[in-house]
């Protein structure tokens, strides 16, 4: 009954996002200049809260926009009504619903639909992972050095050693390539799909991630903190990969290798 809520509150939403594809709809700004929210990201959350809520009345939710609304319950739901709305807002079809469902702290089932490439991916804990209903794993390339790799930067930049531009700047110098989409939920769906052999950022909060990093893992890749230890979706440094890579991954961006010529 979990994965049917999941599959409804995804179809709502992006019905619901898609019924703004002719319209101009309100804009505005939340902690910075470009961090944006818009009248259809509420509007998506709120039928996404409706169809959890009528299914399951007692569970908790935390969400992006409405933040968390607690419940004495063991299962939480974590939703973003549109991650990548700045793409959203630009007509930019890079964009996502992501939900995730947490059992006593542990991710159990993860949906994330582009309503406008029609791709939707599913994960369940043990059960592997889906893209349009066909399982999807992670790639097999065996270095950093020739991977595709996929990054996001923070609206804030974070002033500090080892930040996002230093890291990405440590990559793109020594030719590998790294893409910046917009979306970290799509990022992640992305690499458990293989078009991407590995993700990283330094700033993500929980409905970012907590979806697309089941994703990555049932799909055969791995997901861990910038130290290399197990990933929870409620700290903010991720590396996803295939799991092939991962631990060079990890030193590329620590910033513990040799730089190469």
């Amino acid at each position: 009954m979990f994965k049917n809520t999941l599959l409804k509150a995804l179809e709502v939403a992006g019905t619901k996002i898609r019924s703004f594809d002719e319209t101009d709809f309100q804009i505005s700004s939340k902690d910075g200049m470009n961090d944006l929210v818009t009248e259809v990201d509420h509007a998506s959350e709120d039928v996404i809260i409706a169809t959890i809520k009528e299914a399951f009345p007692d569970h908790q939710i935390l969400s992006e926009e409405c933040g968390e609304l607690v419940q004495d319950s063991q299962y939480k739901w974590i939703i973003d009504p549109i991650d990548g709305t700045v793409n959203f807002a630009n007509r930019i079809p890079i964009c996502c619903v992501s939900i995730g469902l947490e059992q006593s702290g542990k991710m159990i089932l993860g949906g994330i639909f582009n309503p406008f490439l029609n791709e939707l991916f599913i994960a369940e804990k043990g059960e592997g992972a889906t893209l349009n209903g066909k399982p999807i794993s992670v790639s097999t390339r065996a270095s950093v050095q020739k991977a595709c790799l996929v990054t996001g930067f923070p609206y804030t930049y974070l002033d500090e050693t080892n930040g996002p531009l230093e890291v990405f700047s440590r990559f793109i110098r020594n030719g590998v390539p790294v893409r910046r989409l917009g979306s970290a939920a799509i990022d992640l769906a992305w690499v458990a799909c293989g078009r991407f052999d590995g993700f990283f950022e330094h700033k993500l909060r929980a409905w970012d991630s907590a979806a697309g990093f089941l994703l990555v893992e049932e799909a055969g890749g791995k997901v861990t903190n910038f130290q290399g230890d197990p990933y929870s979706p409620y700290v903010h440094g991720i590396i996803a990969s295939n799991g092939i890579i991962h631990q060079e991954l990890v030193e590329w961006v620590k910033g513990d290798i040799p730089q190469q010529s």
